[in-house]
């Protein structure tokens, strides 16, 4: 190549290619950095409720409920434990989520063959393990 030759221009279309590519690639690492910025960085908060609604049906009562993770960490082997004392005799279930990432609820039912509204009912989380 000589002192006189000079390299070829760009035309239009490389321009606009180029251009969409820049921004493409801009958006996609904005992304990364705002999902790496914003990460929760905490073990799973667990906390688990009762729904308003009791059924009844043959003599068993189902008592729905909903888990959530607000943590920042997925929870595996949920365990939810429902204790139902009526005058002095307990009545107990047990729930088993396999899986309940960030952000996730899940929702069951207890069953018990006493009125949960005639005694004390308590739904807590049991347990969880870490993936």
């Amino acid at each position: 190549m000589t002192q006189t030759e000079s390299k070829p221009k760009r035309s239009i279309a490389e321009w606009v290619t180029f251009g969409i590519s820049s921004l493409i690639l801009a958006i996609i690492v904005g992304l990364v950095g705002y999902a790496w910025l914003n990460e929760k960085d905490q073990p799973p908060i667990l906390s688990v409720t009762k729904k308003q609604t009791i059924r009844e049906i043959d003599g068993q009562f189902y008592v729905p409920f909903e888990v959530l993770n607000s943590g920042g960490d997925t929870a595996e082997s949920v365990q939810i434990v429902a204790e139902l004392e009526i005058n002095g005799i307990t009545e107990t279930g047990e729930q088993q989520i396999d899986f309940l990432s960030s952000g996730e609820t899940e929702e069951g039912a207890f069953i018990f063959s006493q009125n949960p509204r005639q005694g004390k009912l308590n739904l807590r989380v049991g347990s969880y393990k870490l993936p």
